[in-house]
């Protein structure tokens, strides 16, 4: 009997667990919880460490403060002198061709769409070139564009054509031309005209009846932002100018009237997101403030 109840106790005692009391429980569940959200927060912490390390210096590099403290508006000297250095046909479209050929306004091939370019393509590269420069349809000269010159929209033409499915080869840059040399001494040898013939009086009168007008003439430019205009004239001029996919054309008070009634705020957020056949910010890469100008710009000439 005693050899019975002994060897049930050793059964007993070899089936025990290691949790022996109610606290051993609570703690064992506790710490089920607790362990892997520890580690999840570690393993979290260790994939975007990389990020964390230095994070927001990027904003306080040269570069960076650079772009947020330039002008608006921007200029650069050129040498009347020095040779024409060509635009390439990828800034010809990105500056002219682009607001009308990245969406295919007003009948425009889309860029890269090969089945509109085809019938394009098979008519020869010198059609399209000379469409072009002379204007189709519903495109201007030029893309509206008159101070390209003719080497640059061939360049654009072929760019464009390559693009969406053609193989022309890229035009050579037309020869330098030289200046005569005998311009600057027949300018300077000029016989210069005589100051005393004038009569005392007339120059006293007419500054006073001419003020006025003068006057007027030079604050009228004020009122216009730089960059506003600059823009219009680069980008939005090929489809405002003529009205093309139903865009407001400039000066029409009429067309305008309804947009300027929305406010500032809404007319500027519809040519940064694009609406109808306008594509965002007018297919270009302008910013927030220089898209605002260009809207005040076409405002102002058509209240």
């Amino acid at each position: 009997m005693n050899n019975t109840e002994h060897h049930n106790e050793d059964n007993h005692e070899g089936h025990e667990g290691p949790i022996k009391t109610p606290k051993q429980l609570i703690v064992t569940v506790v710490l089920s919880f607790i362990v892997p959200v520890i580690i999840i927060f570690l393993l979290i912490r260790l994939v975007v460490s990389s990020d964390l390390i230095g994070a927001g210096s990027d904003a306080q590099t040269p570069e960076a403060i650079a772009q947020r403290i330039k002008p608006v508006a921007g200029f650069a000297l050129v040498d009347a002198n020095a040779p024409k250095v060509f635009k390439t046909g990828l800034q010809v479209y990105e500056t002219t061709c682009a607001s009308c050929h990245n969406a295919g306004v007003a009948g425009a091939p889309k860029m890269g769409d090969k089945a509109a370019w085809a019938p394009l393509v098979a008519s020869g590269e010198d059609t399209l070139v000379t469409n072009a420069i002379k204007g189709k349809n519903a495109m201007p000269a030029k893309g509206g564009n008159p101070t390209l010159d003719d080497f640059e929209i061939h360049r654009a033409v072929v760019y464009m054509a390559n693009q969406s499915g053609a193989s022309f080869e890229e035009p050579k840059e037309p020869a330098a031309e030289e200046k005569p040399a005998e311009a600057a001494p027949a300018a300077a040898a000029a016989p210069v005209a005589p100051v005393a013939a004038a009569p005392a009086a007339a120059p006293a009168e007419a500054p006073k009846a001419e003020a006025p007008a003068a006057q007027t003439a030079a604050a009228a430019p004020a009122s216009v932002d730089p960059a506003g205009e600059k823009l219009y004239k680069s980008m939005c001029f090929s489809c405002h100018d003529m009205g093309l996919a139903g865009a407001p054309k400039l000066g029409d008070k009429a067309a305008w009237a309804p947009l300027i009634a929305t406010g500032m705020d809404t007319m500027v957020a519809i040519a940064i997101k694009g609406k109808g056949a306008m594509p965002p910010r007018g297919g270009t890469q302008a910013s927030d403030d220089e898209i605002r100008a260009a809207v005040q710009y076409m405002v102002s000439k058509s209240q």
